[in-house]
Formats: C-alpha cells, sequence, structure tokens
C-alpha cells in the first residue's frame, strides 16, 4: 500500500535509460513510452493503485501523462484522480511533467458535449483543468475529427486554446493523411505550435499506414504517439492457448470480444514464434516492432499492476530487428 502521508521522492536515476525522440521537427521530446490514463484511474480503481503506477513511471523515466476528458469510468473521473495524484504527490515536479487531455466525443448532454465546435472544445478545456487542478496542459487535442464543423472552426478553437495560454500545443487525434494535411495548414496560418498526431497503430493494426496518416505525419515534420500497441491483449500470451476466465473478454467485453481472437489467432501464434526465436514476449517484440520505427514517437501503454510498466520499458532493451524478421512481421500480419 501507498502511504499517503509520506511525500513521494522521485528516483534519482529516472532520466538515465529513457529515450526521449523530438515530436516531429519540434522542441518538445516525449519518452519512448508514455502513460495512458485510459482504462485504469477510473472511480473503479483503488486510488493507491493509481499512485503506484504513476510512481513507478516517473521513477522510470516516463514524464508524459495522457488523459481525455471521457476518460474514467465515469467519464472525467481519471482528470479528477490525475489531478489529484499530481497535487499530492507532483506539485515539485510539474515542470518535469508532459499532461496531455483530449475533447471530442460526447461528454455531457446536449448539443455542446461533442464534436469539434468551438464552444465545446473550449469549454471542455476549462473543465479538464478545473478537474486536473492545473492552470494549462502540455498538449491538448481534438480527439478525432467532426465532419459537420468546419475544420477551420475546430482549429480555431484549438489557436484559442494555445494562444490563452491554457495548452502549450496543439494535437490531433485519430485523423487522416488528407485531413492532417489541411488542419496542420490552417494552423501553420494561426502561428499554433501543432507538434503531434495520436493514432491507433500496432503490428495487427496498419490503418496509419493505409490511410497516408503516417507518412503526411513525417512529410509535415509532426510527431506520431500511438495507443493500443498490444491490439487490446491480443499481442500479449494471454490468448495463445484459449481465453482465460480472468481475461479482459470474460470480464469486460466492451473492446475486445471471443471472435477477435479467432480471427487472430493463428497470425498472433506465428508472431510468438518470432518473438520466441528473438528471446522476447509476444508483447515486448510488438512493442519493440514499433519503437524501433523512427515515424513514432513514442508509444502509449496502459497497465493495471506496476510490474506491466516495468514489462513495457523492458522492450527497450532490444528495438533492432533483421530485414528479414520484419518481412516476416509484415507478412503474417497481412494474412
Amino acid at each position: 500500500m501507498v502511504d499517503s502521508s509520506a511525500q513521494y521522492e522521485p528516483a534519482p536515476t529516472r532520466y538515465d535509460s529513457m529515450p526521449y525522440n523530438r515530436c516531429g521537427t519540434s522542441g518538445l521530446r516525449l519518452p519512448a513510452v508514455s502513460l495512458g490514463f485510459w482504462h485504469n484511474f477510473g472511480d473503479i480503481v483503488p486510488y493507491e493503485n493509481m499512485t503506484r503506477l504513476c510512481f513507478t513511471a516517473f521513477d522510470n523515466g516516463i514524464t508524459h501523462f495522457d488523459l481525455a476528458n471521457n476518460y474514467g469510468p465515469r467519464a472525467g473521473s481519471a482528470e479528477i484522480n490525475a489531478g489529484r495524484i499530481l497535487r499530492e504527490n507532483f506539485a515539485h515536479y510539474r515542470d518535469e511533467l508532459v499532461i496531455s487531455t483530449k475533447a471530442g466525443y460526447d461528454m455531457w448532454p446536449g448539443p455542446y458535449g461533442d464534436l469539434g465546435s468551438r464552444k465545446y472544445l473550449l469549454s471542455s478545456l476549462d473543465q479538464s483543468l478545473t478537474r486536473l487542478g492545473l492552470d494549462y496542459v502540455d498538449i491538448f487535442y481534438h480527439h478525432h475529427p467532426d465532419p459537420d464543423t468546419p475544420l477551420e472552426e475546430t482549429m480555431g478553437a484549438l489557436a484559442q486554446a494555445v494562444h490563452s495560454g491554457k495548452a502549450l500545443y496543439a494535437g490531433l487525434s485519430n485523423y487522416d493523411g488528407p485531413r492532417l494535411e489541411k488542419a496542420s495548414a490552417i494552423l501553420d496560418e494561426l502561428h499554433v505550435p501543432f507538434v503531434i498526431n495520436q493514432n491507433r497503430y500496432n503490428i495487427l493494426d496498419r490503418t496509419v499506414e493505409r490511410n497516408g496518416l503516417k507518412s503526411m505525419a513525417k512529410r509535415l515534420g509532426k510527431g506520431l504517439i500511438v495507443f493500443s500497441p498490444l491490439d487490446q491483449g491480443l499481442l500479449t500470451d494471454r490468448y495463445l492457448t484459449g481465453i482465460p476466465a480472468d481475461s479482459r473478454i470474460a470480464t469486460d467485453p466492451r473492446f475486445l470480444h471471443e471472435d477477435d481472437v479467432k480471427r487472430v489467432h493463428g497470425r498472433i501464434v506465428s508472431l510468438n514464434e518470432i518473438a520466441r526465436k528473438r528471446g522476447q514476449t509476444l508483447a515486448e517484440m510488438s512493442l519493440s516492432w514499433l519503437l524501433h520505427d523512427d515515424s513514432v514517437t513514442s508509444v502509449l501503454v496502459g497497465a493495471s499492476k506496476p510490474e506491466q510498466i516495468l514489462d513495457d520499458i523492458g522492450a527497450l532493451r532490444n528495438t533492432d530487428f533483421t530485414d528479414a524478421e520484419l518481412n516476416a512481421i509484415d507478412a503474417i500480419a497481412g494474412e
């Protein structure tokens, strides 16, 4: 148990081994591994466990905590809990942290609590800052494209967020290549430091390769931080021999189903064999595969136990791949 009365002192060695990559051509650097607050910082998780996760992350050089207005459950609770953790344990280390949040998905009832309007984005940012107990966030993202709101309006809201000092940088999430290019041009005209894209990317999900996002981000000099690197647990040893009774499929099937496992089972078994020959677990290899890519600024990981964070960081020990390994992985992923 974490003694909440004790003053947290981070490890003095926290910057010794974590690589920090520039967000494209900007001056902002993010740790190769960042901590996501999506699943394990809501009201259903013991506060002591959340605190241990943050301590373990920061002690090992993870300086970036990623949130969104609707993370929970309940929506907003991840920011509330993060705010408490920051206030009680990280007040002296705020300038060593990158805190990001987002708005774009359904957050509150009525016509002003969703999508990409100026009213929604700026109201949501104010709410997020209140929940976090911060004067500013380092990165404020539009969480996903809104086809019914002019792109100029949405980008204008991001511009105001930055120009007001409530965000230091702007980011885009779940955009494709063509829309990214248009948004970037608008933000350039508005003199907004737009530095990073957040998108789903892993060995089995190559959407950012097909929709032009990855190549466009690199061409424009923007960073790429990727989520779901283990494809909701498919790219681990959890489902190699069946579906465990305590697995996410059995306990919380909102994001992963038995049919998903059946669909890719042959591929994950083949990928696991490559990982075994590399001396890695399937999860380690899956993270290493992303970390070896110079287009990827940072990999967002989620964790329910501190040990999982340490395992994820362990993937940094071997990010070299032979051409034969990469070709074999691509062939299996494309089956």
